[in-house]
């Protein structure tokens, strides 16, 4: 079977339709010109790479707290989607209940973006989450899982790590932050994206520097706890991107049909809630 007929779910990316969903007037960033992805695009890249199913993360670009258009590609994909929203950190348990009950699995935390101070009074909505086995979805660069890794752990929430713990460009497997996220492997608790390799290379496609930490992922994760995702369509990229070399890069680093499959397919219907 060709690669990019093997069944795969795509973990993480977005949709952008500005013109059914105009942008919250406060956001910090706009996506334009090919940054915009509205869902009957994306459903066309879904057919052309045997990508079944699809986790859409609310972005802070362009939607922030509105996660209008992620909802409405939920409800109208016949079970293909499933949701991570941007909600605020005080946020009703009766809101999160009705986000879940359309379709939603977790919450997004941008560390990245906004700084680890921002969630420090946040341990409410981790234990909300927690209860209702709902998921964080946590993008953190650099050392920044270092100050919010004593919550996340007494919480006791699952943990998707975006962009595999986007390392320090340039730095190498024994940084702190790192090296933390691989500690994590131990919980069980913890699955990490392997995706969005432009956020953490100083390379251009296809990232070969990505390569090792992406090694050093798999072999303390295994693909029973490491995902695939996309990053579609691909916001803020320096260079151009293209699904199918992604997914090519993913067959370099597993030649082996079953570590795709687990990858691909059988840790994300696990995870994520699909059913096969």
């Amino acid at each position: 079977m060709n690669v990019f007929d093997e069944p795969k779910i795509d973990c993480h990316c977005h949709l952008l339709d500005p013109a059914r969903f105009p942008y919250a007037p406060d956001v910090a960033y706009r996506p334009s010109g090919q940054e915009i992805g509205p869902l009957e695009q994306y459903l066309q890249v879904m057919d052309a790479y045997g990508i079944r199913h699809a986790l859409l993360v609310g972005p802070n670009s362009g939607y922030n707290r509105d996660n209008r258009c992620l909802i409405d590609a939920i409800a109208r994909s016949a079970g293909r989607f499933k949701g991570i929203a941007v909600v605020p950190n005080d946020i009703e348990r009766g809101q999160l209940r009705e986000l879940r009950d359309a379709g939603v699995i977790g919450v997004a935390w941008n560390a990245s973006l906004l700084g680890t101070p921002y969630y420090a009074g946040a341990n409410g909505l981790l234990k909300m989450l927690a209860d209702m086995d709902m998921m964080l979805s946590l993008q953190v660069e650099k050392d920044q899982l270092l100050a919010l890794q004593p919550m996340i752990t007494r919480s006791g929430v699952r943990v998707l790590f975006d962009h595999c713990g986007r390392p320090s460009p340039g730095g190498g497997l024994d940084q702190p932050g790192f090296q933390a996220l691989i500690g994590l492997a131990r919980t069980g608790r913890v699955a990490v994206k392997l995706s969005g390799y432009q956020k953490f290379s100083l390379q251009g496609p296809p990232h070969q520097d990505a390569m090792p930490f992406m090694r050093a992922l798999l072999d303390a994760f295994t693909p029973d706890a490491c995902l695939w995702a996309s990053d579609w369509p691909f916001l803020k990229a320096q260079q151009r991107i293209d699904v199918g070399p992604l997914l090519r890069t993913i067959e370099r680093l597993l030649p082996d049909h079953g570590d795709r499959q687990r990858l691909w397919w059988d840790t994300p219907c696990r995870w994520l809630g699909f059913e096969k």
